[in-house]
């Protein structure tokens, strides 16, 4: 990868650019250095809110000693009474759609976090099995100094020049292959999808907007990837849906013909038929193994691309147009930790491809080296005997990018940069690359390489994997699958290995138990909502892993049976 003039010829201005931002950050530094100590000295060790003590090392910090404690308890008051106050105005102030975490029980109210915790309003903490956003860590202190020094300084939009953008760009065109070499700043994975699809309509000849999406799918909240994703566009009455239509294909384990009906995990028959916003976005099904129509990995991949191969057809020669794209993430998380079969990816991108589209890789839950074998998802191999990597010709950044600064990108090839620049239209986003989001991205990329974060989460993922296919197999029968890589992991449920029926009221509950006798903040995904969906911060460690698995087998063993009678009436979904 060539790199840009800046950084080869202007090194004396960016380190007398970064000498300044140190000299205005030291004196802070040494103060949070001091409070850190004192805060630290004072820990006291965590108890249950049932009364109980912990065994682990998890610590509350009490709120006197906290100066987040003591400006939430100045506006609010403090202890439940402070909690009952927020909860009151966000729901007067709020649309009720603005959904809270565990809301059919007690919301928590978080105001600080440490590493892999999060510290409510009374000083608890709480295990994060889920925030796959605060990547290196909550609070981690590198990526903190380096967004108060430039804020300090400056932030301003991004007509103006500044070594942050170009060196952040710089760095993460350096993780690609080299045919990924342009790059777009915006402030979130919506943004960033929402940028990809204009990008890829830019490309297509016939400027279409004939989209491939996978079941399950969530690629964010503007109205263009609503579109495409049937998580939230098959909820609720906002859209109108037409069916889709039906097609003549079998994609059967023992035929790939194309004479009968379809059987499809997504069904195509009378009331059931899938449906979508418009005839210009065709589903395709989950390319599961474990709970999918084709389950056999040596044939799986082949066979799950048989239906984006046939929508390509649909669109090219049924209704004589051409495709725009095909989207998918690189582990599909809403959909419960699905990672693609191997030759699925290669044979969907060239299908999409030869009917005038893209292949678009969303990385905005998984990419930065979550799966631990890979830096982005995209290039994860299932097996030594996988084909080669197929490199995407758009891949969308978000979440982990900014450590939870608002930053986000579009990375993609010089043939989709230069179809987008012949349209003629201006790319500009005020606050997409702006200096102190990129001043963080910068700090994530060197505690990354420091603290050696893709390698840790390969080990600690690998050793957690084990751990939960361990209890699988010794202590609880519940568990039907454990799949994933690093710290990408989904643990799912099922009444029956056999008939793999969903727990999904047992998922439920012990996910709220997890909550509030141990602790442990999990999130539920998937297609049935039975899968625990595990994507911690990168620092997540062997320590931590203990005690979640302790405190699942404990939830599950000695917890679940006593509340027998809530599972026979029906329990509340519990939002996460």
């Amino acid at each position: 990868m060539a790199t840009p003039d800046f950084c080869t010829s202007n090194w004396d201005f960016v380190l007398f650019f970064f000498l300044s931002s140190f000299i205005v950050g030291r004196k802070r530094s040494e103060l949070k250095a001091e409070a850190a100590q004192q805060d630290t000295s004072s820990r006291a060790k965590l108890t249950f809110r049932d009364g109980g003590s912990s065994e682990s090392t998890l610590f509350a910090t009490p709120s006197k000693s906290s100066l987040s404690l003591a400006l939430v308890s100045k506006a609010v008051g403090s202890g439940k009474e402070a909690k009952q106050r927020v909860l009151q105005w966000r729901r007067q102030y709020f649309s009720h759609r603005l959904s809270v975490s565990y809301a059919n029980s007690d919301p928590l109210m978080i105001i600080k976090g440490e590493g892999s915790r999060l510290i409510d309003e009374s000083g608890f903490s709480y295990l994060d099995t889920r925030n796959n956003v605060a990547h290196c860590g909550h609070g981690h202190v590198r990526v903190v100094q380096a967004v108060q020094d430039q804020v300090a300084m400056l932030n301003t939009n991004t007509r103006y020049l500044h070594p942050n953008i170009v060196m952040l760009g710089q760095r993460i065109l350096s993780k690609f292959p080299p045919q990924l070499c342009k790059i777009f700043f915006c402030n979130s994975g919506s943004e960033a999808n929402d940028m990809a699809l204009r990008l890829a309509k830019a490309y297509n000849r016939q400027g279409s907007l004939n989209t491939i999406v996978v079941q399950g799918a969530y690629h964010g909240h503007t109205m263009a990837v609503l579109d495409i994703s049937p998580y939230k566009f098959l909820k609720g009455t906002e859209y109108e849906l037409v069916p889709q239509p039906n097609l003549n294909i079998n994609n059967s384990e023992s035929s790939s013909s194309t004479t009968a009906t379809t059987t499809s995990p997504i069904s195509h028959n009378s009331e059931s038929r899938i449906k979508t916003p418009g005839h210009h976005i065709w589903q395709v099904p989950v390319p599961d193994v474990y709970r999918g129509l084709h389950r056999d990995p040596t044939t799986a991949g082949a066979l799950y691309a048989q239906y984006v191969e046939d929508a390509c057809r649909y669109f090219t020669q049924t209704r004589g147009g051409t495709v725009r794209a095909f989207i998918i993430e690189g582990g599909l998380s809403i959909g419960g930790v699905v990672l693609p079969p191997a030759g699925y990816l290669q044979r969907c991108a060239r299908a999409v491809r030869e009917a005038g589209g893209v292949y678009i890789a969303d990385e905005v839950q998984t990419g930065f080296g979550r799966l631990g074998s890979s830096f982005w998802a995209f290039e994860y191999q299932p097996d030594a005997s996988s084909s080669s990597v197929v490199v995407p010709d758009i891949v969308t950044l978000g979440k982990p990018i900014g450590n939870g600064m608002p930053l986000a990108a579009v990375v993609c090839t010089e043939a989709v940069a230069q179809a987008f620049e012949s349209k003629g239209v201006e790319y500009f986003n005020t606050f997409g690359g702006n200096p102190v989001s990129c001043a963080a991205g910068l700090a994530v990329l060197d505690v990354m390489e420091e603290e050696h974060l893709q390698q840790h989460a390969l080990e600690v993922g690998t050793y957690m994997k084990q751990e939960f296919e361990r209890v699988a197999t010794q202590q609880i029968p519940l568990i039907g699958s454990v799949r994933g890589s690093g710290l990408f992991l989904g643990v799912e449920l099922v009444k029956d290995r056999t008939t793999l029926q969903p727990a999904t009221a047992e998922t439920h509950l012990i996910c709220s138990i997890l909550r509030q006798k141990y602790q442990v903040l999990t999130s539920i995904d998937g297609i049935h909502d039975n899968v625990f969906v595990i994507k911690p911060p990168m620092v997540f460690s062997k320590d931590d892993v203990d005690y979640f698995v302790q405190s699942f087998v404990k939830a599950v063993v000695e917890d679940l049976p006593l509340h027998a009678k809530e599972l026979l009436s029906g329990v509340i979904v519990t939002p996460t």
